[in-house]
């Protein structure tokens, strides 16, 4: 993942993050294949949200828990930690961790939302930004299938990294491009748009069901592509849809600040073609592999994800 951005930073990188204990508040379908979590408690007092696409981490309970072990992250403020000390935790203990995106904040409530992608085996869709990342259901889509009132779950985060706030209406317009796993993010952004700025957003979904209303100040043109009418030719969920309809658009006039999200090799193609062969400065380009196709997030990096760990750390230098 990177971000480019000319606007001023949020919190200091450096910054000690808390971990903490949230419970489910409420939990309704969105659609037949999104769920929303809506968590809450104490810990939740000083939550802070910075930007439209931040990102926390859950720690999800192993089977025979109540509640997740929760690692210890250090009191020296360096953020890193937290990796260790989870490792440290007993394989038969340590708690399941998924990145997802903050959908939406009520300081009132002392609540946070976080979108759900479910799965049922015939889709490749998911990912950090709304869960999953397989076509096979891991534990956390199992978690959310099943959310109720009172389960918890443990929360690291908010990451300073995503603190930093994403460059609305600097452009002439926006581009938003992503699948299910990137409509949290979307979303976010889509409704923090100021006044009059313009986006246009192509998201690939299962089907019409899937679709979404945002309610925005922007000037925003949503663009579905849905993948149920290619399931049959094998090509479900590896982003094709997506990546050929950013290819053939016709772009407004002006300067542009793109964001994509979602199936790793699809952003990657997305990023190049906006790069490469529209010209746009890859400082204008953010981009998020949020999940890869046939594997896990518990599976090792391939050498696309350490390349892409690697131009996140050259961009922050």
């Amino acid at each position: 993942m990177t971000r480019h951005t000319d606007t001023p930073a949020g919190r200091p990188v450096t910054e000690a993050l808390p971990v903490r204990i949230v419970e489910v508040r409420a939990a309704r379908r969105l659609s037949p294949r999104m769920v929303r979590v809506t968590l809450g408690g104490p810990a939740l007092a000083d939550f802070s949200y910075e930007a439209p696409d931040q990102q926390v981490k859950l720690y999800f309970p192993k089977p025979g828990q109540t509640a997740p072990r929760l690692p210890e992250p250090g009191a020296d403020g360096d953020v890193m930690r937290w990796y260790g000390a989870l490792q440290a935790i007993p394989e038969d203990e340590r708690p399941w961790t998924r990145s997802y995106t903050i959908r939406a904040h009520d300081p009132a409530r002392g609540t946070v939302d976080v979108d759900f992608v479910l799965h049922d085996g015939a889709d490749g869709g998911g990912g950090a930004g709304s869960g999953g990342g397989h076509a096979v259901e891991g534990p956390a889509t199992r978690w959310a299938r099943s959310a109720g009132p009172g389960d918890v779950l443990g929360m690291f985060g908010p990451s300073a990294y995503f603190a930093q706030p994403v460059p609305l209406g600097t452009a002439d317009w926006m581009l938003l491009a992503g699948d299910e796993s990137a409509l949290p993010a979307i979303g976010t952004i889509i409704e923090a748009l100021p006044p009059g700025a313009r986006a246009v957003a192509y998201v690939e979904v299962w089907d019409a069901a899937e679709e979404q209303r945002f309610e925005s100040a922007g000037d925003v043109t949503v663009h579905w592509l849905h993948r149920a009418a290619t399931a049959g030719d094998g090509t479900a969920g590896d982003g094709r849809a997506l990546v050929a309809a950013v290819r053939a658009a016709a772009f407004p006039a002006g300067s542009v600040y793109a964001w994509l999200g979602g199936e790793a090799s699809a952003v990657r193609a997305l990023r190049r073609h906006l790069t490469g062969e529209r010209g746009i400065d890859r400082r204008s380009v953010h981009f998020t592999g949020y999940w890869r196709r046939r594997l896990t997030h518990d599976d090792a990096p391939t050498e696309a994800d350490l390349a892409e760990a690697r131009e996140r750390l050259a961009d922050l230098s």
